[in-house]
């Protein structure tokens, strides 16, 4: 039996964003995914790739995350699949996607491979209230369009709110990759 494909996705975002918390609970498994969690398994920065089979379209697929924590590294990689995160309830972290974390990723990924497919993730969407700072989905979409990405989805990982949908639509984009159509949307910017 052939090996499955591996596809490596990078989360790129301001630390303290919710892509650790992410991960945890992507770590915790599929059964999981819509419960609130009181307390995620800590994962180091060592233990990366954080490696998640799956098996979709009749085939299996490994899907090998990396976070940004260690910036010295990540610049190294080779992604098939960015996914720039930023945290609900921090407006600077969505200035920074937009003017940091996007300039890299064109930098660093996209300069002479152009077909890789990016999603704006909001995370942290349990704690959007009614008060100043908060982003709203729009406001989120928006900065997706402008950029130009593919796709954009929003989710909490604590409370599990969205966290199947977010991970089905990651997982789909991400098995695309490894087709001859590649993993980009056709046209514009997805909302989940």
């Amino acid at each position: 039996m052939d090996e499955p494909p591996t596809i490596i996705i990078l989360l790129l975002g301001d630390s303290d964003c919710g892509k650790s918390t992410f991960l945890s609970k992507l770590s915790h498994g599929a059964d999981s995914m819509r419960q609130k969690t009181t307390s995620l398994p800590l994962l180091r920065d060592l233990d990366q790739p954080f490696v998640w089979d799956i098996r979709m379209y009749n085939r299996p697929y490994r899907f090998e995350f990396y976070d940004t924590a260690c910036p010295e590294n990540y610049t190294l990689l080779r992604p098939d699949f960015v996914v720039l995160c930023y945290g609900i309830d921090n407006r600077r972290s969505l200035v920074n996607l937009q003017h940091v974390w996007f300039k890299r990723a064109v930098e660093c990924y996209m300069r002479d491979r152009e077909n890789i497919p990016v999603m704006v993730l909001g995370l942290k969407r349990d704690l959007r209230k009614e008060e100043e700072g908060v982003i709203y989905p729009q406001e989120g979409l928006k900065v997706a369009q402008d950029l130009r990405c593919d796709r954009y989805a929003e989710c909490s990982a604590t409370t599990g709110e969205l966290m199947n949908e977010v991970i089905e639509d990651i997982a789909r984009t991400a098995a695309k990759t490894t087709t001859e159509a590649g993993g980009m949307s056709q046209g514009g910017c997805v909302a989940m």
